[in-house]
């Protein structure tokens, strides 16, 4: 059964023009869903005008400081699915990834956020769902124990094991706690048979290392 929700657009709906939350270390995939607290106005600005527009947020991460701070050339964006006010004026939302895209130009902020031409066209496969037929699940799920117990993390391992592949690599892709270049790497990988290797990779170096269990990487 295929994990689109019949609310999603199609490849021809994308719009030319995306806002961008730029977020260091904060990474949205295709079918991933990413929970957002909201309290800034220039974002709460940005949430109202996606609302009463296509619903489509474009998560990006910068590249270094600065205010704008620069930001990686490709993003992803993703769907609001679900919006709740709080009592102090926040938003709690929550993302469905749809496509990535590529920056070609950015434009005059609106209400303070702001907001760039996108390129979906490397993109189009992001809209269908992937089988990753060389992924050696067994290796995988081994290095991950491995690196949730150095890192004092528990999990559902049944929940696990149930899991499709791109579901289960998608959404440990996004939560574990990889830097920001590595978090770009895999969201830049072409397919998610390179986006798992990347990981077997990660996983690797950061369940290997006897130098500091407190790092992903050293």
């Amino acid at each position: 059964m295929s994990s689109r929700s019949p609310f999603d657009p199609g490849f021809e709906d994308l719009p030319q023009t995306v806002p961008i939350f730029p977020l260091n270390g904060v990474l949205l995939l295709p079918r991933g869903r990413l929970p957002l607290n909201i309290f800034e106005p220039r974002y709460l600005a940005m949430v109202e005008d996606s609302l009463r527009d296509n619903r489509l947020i474009g998560m990006i991460q910068p590249t270094g400081a600065g205010e704008p701070p620069p930001v990686f050339s490709i993003g992803c964006a993703g769907r609001i699915v679900s919006f709740t006010e709080t009592e102090d004026g926040c938003y709690l939302i929550s993302l469905s990834g749809i496509c990535r895209f590529t920056i070609r130009q950015e434009l005059e902020t609106l209400r303070g956020y702001r907001r760039a031409h996108a390129d979906w066209s490397r993109f189009r496969a992001d809209l269908d769902e992937e089988a990753c037929p060389g992924f050696d699940r067994q290796k995988f799920i081994g290095l991950l124990q491995a690196y949730f117990a150095r890192q004092g993390l528990s999990a559902n391992w049944d929940a696990i094991a149930e899991s499709q592949d791109e579901r289960l690599l998608t959404s440990l892709a996004m939560i574990c706690p990889f830097e920001a270049s590595e978090k770009q790497a895999l969201l830049e990988a072409p397919c998610l048979q390179d986006r798992a290797e990347i990981m077997l990779k990660l996983l690797e170096m950061a369940a290997n290392d006897p130098a500091d269990p407190d790092k992903l990487r050293h």
